[in-house]
């Protein structure tokens, strides 16, 4: 059976709600405050419980924050590619939530550490799906060995890459290496615009999603399939042919951190069940809808929950599955 592999970063999210950002050297007072797993875990936890085996290749440590990452994907039924790191725990990233944005501040530890062999521990083949997130790719020990990797893999396999928002200021080679392993390109609208800037290709209207998967296309390979997420609004999906644009499914917000990574793994988990891009991208909206009403980054909805939420008559009728 094929299956979801996450290279990514699994760490430990810190979140805290503020009402803004306190100026250099002041204070501010959060309204609530919570630790759960975050990072790759989201995006592991969203493709099982949409029906994908699940595993993690990532790294992860020994400690507190381990044994929080450990159980979050356990409970779940999500598999571990290697043992705990020793002498050495998982980083956490601080998520400072705002109405409006969000900002993080993050720590390395043990996810930090991979290499090839350790990735090759998944035993990637034809038919599975590698997520890649684009913090692997920053400056550090970790770059080279995720682009060997991802340059040695079997046939078939997809790659799908999230680039974070620090992935088009990266080295042009790393960007280009990265780039040319990808199959499928899925990120924000501002992240898109981002990498189409670095490359150099033609401009575009910066608020178009349609218009930015378009442009995300010229700087992937010819085959490559492009989605570019633009919140409430929805997302475009180019497979092959002009972008096209799902409607989102707009939802008074609880909690939009893990919002993309709910996303991302409802549609690959909806992919490997034998939809297509389209039809996997539009019921993703549909998750990731679903999870912004929900506190805490890991509570993407089951496939149970999508379906009885797309029934309901409050959200009005649903396009049909293409």
């Amino acid at each position: 059976m094929p299956r979801v592999i996450h290279t990514g970063q699994a760490l430990v999210d810190y979140v805290l709600d503020v009402p803004a950002l306190p100026p250099r050297g002041g204070n501010v007072y959060a309204s609530t405050g919570r630790r759960s797993a975050g990072g790759a875990t989201n995006t592991l936890v969203a493709a099982a419980r949409n029906g994908a085996e699940a595993v993690l290749a990532g790294s992860h440590g020994t400690g507190e924050n381990g044994d929080l990452i450990r159980a979050a994907l356990a409970a779940d039924g999500v598999g571990l590619c290697s043992p705990p790191e020793p002498d050495v725990d998982s980083g956490i990233c601080i998520c400072l939530i705002e109405p409006d944005e969000r900002t993080f501040i993050t720590t390395r530890g043990a996810e930090r550490a991979i290499t090839v062999d350790s990735l090759d521990r998944s035993r990637p083949a034809a038919g599975d799906i590698v997520c890649v997130d684009g913090y692997t790719l920053v400056a550090g020990a970790t770059v080279e060995p995720m682009l060997q990797w991802l340059e040695q893999l079997p046939p078939d396999v997809e790659v799908v890459l999230d680039p974070a928002s620090d992935f088009a200021a990266q080295p042009r080679e790393v960007r280009e290496r990265a780039l040319a392993a990808t199959t499928v390109w899925t990120s924000n609208l501002a992240e898109a615009v981002d990498i189409v800037a670095a490359q150099g290709a033609a401009s575009f209207d910066a608020d178009d999603m349609v218009a930015a998967a378009d442009a995300v296309a010229r700087v992937l390979p010819r085959s490559a399939v492009v989605i570019v997420r633009d919140g409430p609004n929805g997302c475009a999906v180019r497979d092959g042919s002009p972008a096209v644009s799902l409607p989102g499914y707009p939802q008074e917000p609880v909690d939009t951190n893990g919002a993309g990574d709910a996303h991302t793994g409802v549609l690959v988990a909806t992919r490997l069940a034998g939809a297509s891009w389209v039809a996997a991208a539009r019921r993703a909206n549909a998750g990731a809808a679903i999870k912004v009403t929900r506190e805490g980054p890991a509570t993407a909805p089951t496939s149970t929950e999508i379906d009885v939420w797309l029934s309901g008559s409050a959200n009005g009728p649903q396009p049909a599955a293409v």
